[in-house]
């Protein structure tokens, strides 16, 4: 009975563990695909990794299991989304 028990908290910690790891690209463009404003992809999937600006242009860049997702905003408004990378490029 102990080892199964036992068995049984460490698959739900592994389990766990797992779930806490970067979202894949694809989640992570499914969760902004109604985003069209800056504050409404914040919003969605909250501040970026990575961000860079030049004049009006940002750059915001977010962490994936599989890579990088990077939204190109002009202004206000969400212009371009490009995912990008493989975990292998980590």
């Amino acid at each position: 009975m102990k080892r199964i028990l036992t068995g049984l908290v460490f698959g739900v910690v592994a389990f766990g563990v797992a779930a806490c790891g970067d979202p894949s690209k694809q989640d992570i463009v499914k969760k902004a695909e109604n985003a069209s404003t800056r504050a409404q992809l914040e919003s969605a999937l909250g501040k970026p990794d990575d961000m860079s600006k030049l004049g009006p242009i940002e750059k915001w860049s977010y962490k994936a299991s599989d890579g990088t997702v990077t939204f190109v905003i002009t202004g206000d408004t969400v212009a371009i989304q490009a995912a990008s990378g493989s975990a292998a490029d980590k």
